[in-house]
């Protein structure tokens, strides 16, 4: 049996372009429950930026690979230490893949990391934390009129 990868779709009426531009911009939608902090750029092809979050749990540095304008958006993590975790070392190599869907009334975000599958360590401490940002901060940005 194959392990899935964490999965999570969001729903917006914004057009593409707008949600496109709102998940390059990491610091507003990564951000806002375990005091994080960001050095470095994610905006642009090959750029690199650092998280760090929970005061030393969560270090990882990511590199934008794939950038296909109002369609898709992935960052590799190229260097990552949880301290919370015995391989600290995890998130390194797993991928952050957001897919911008336009269907005729509405975007889909599909957000994918993949290699945070159940049979990791991190998956169900990591999995929640996800699901908080997603739900929490980004959710809000993409559906501005619910807010």
């Amino acid at each position: 049996m194959t392990a899935t990868n964490f999965t999570r779709t969001l729903t917006t009426r914004l057009p593409a372009e707008e949600v496109f531009n709102i998940i390059l911009d990491v610091r507003k939608w990564w951000s806002g429950f375990f005091n994080e902090s960001f050095e470095g750029e994610t905006r642009s092809l090959n750029d690199s930026f650092s998280f760090n979050a929970g005061e030393g749990a969560h270090y990882s540095r990511q590199q934008l690979v794939e950038l296909i304008p109002v369609k898709k958006i992935v960052w590799l993590v190229t260097e990552s230490k949880l301290s919370f975790l015995e391989k600290q070392d995890e998130w390194t190599g797993t991928r952050l893949v957001f897919e911008i869907l336009q269907e005729e009334s509405h975007v889909n975000v599909r957000f994918t990391h993949e290699g945070l599958t159940p049979d990791v360590e991190c998956y169900d401490s990591c999995t929640p934390a996800w699901a908080q940002y997603l739900q929490g901060k980004l959710l809000p940005l993409l559906n501005p009129e619910k807010v």
